[in-house]
């Protein structure tokens, strides 16, 4: 089983942001610090940034940007309704507030 591995950092930014809107909840996802609204997973970070379940298209769109990637959790294929947001510091997240709006929005579905 691999280690796993998260910016504990990046954990304490998307609580302060994160925890403060109605209906979001934390918990885990395989181990690592995630986010939830209505029981439906919405942003999970994992390993050096934070993945997001977000429409195709918005994905689509978010993938031109140098810091989102495709999100491929432990190896899977690219899911076409995830993009991992990497920030190397945890308060540029803060920016990114839009990004999970939509995802929460998108969970409530």
């Amino acid at each position: 089983m691999s280690q796993i591995n998260f910016n504990l950092n990046h954990v304490k930014t998307l609580d302060k942001l994160l925890l403060t809107i109605p209906g979001v909840k934390s918990g885990k996802m395989f181990g690592y610090p995630a986010y939830y609204c209505q029981g439906k997973l919405f942003a999970c970070v994992y390993e050096v940034g934070v993945g997001v379940k977000i429409p195709e298209t918005f994905a689509q769109q978010l993938l031109k940007r140098t810091y989102i990637v495709a999100f491929q959790p432990l190896g899977r294929p690219k899911m076409r309704e995830w993009v991992q947001i990497n920030h190397q510091n945890s308060s540029d997240y803060q920016k990114d507030l839009p990004i999970f709006k939509e995802a929460i929005r998108f969970a409530g579905k």
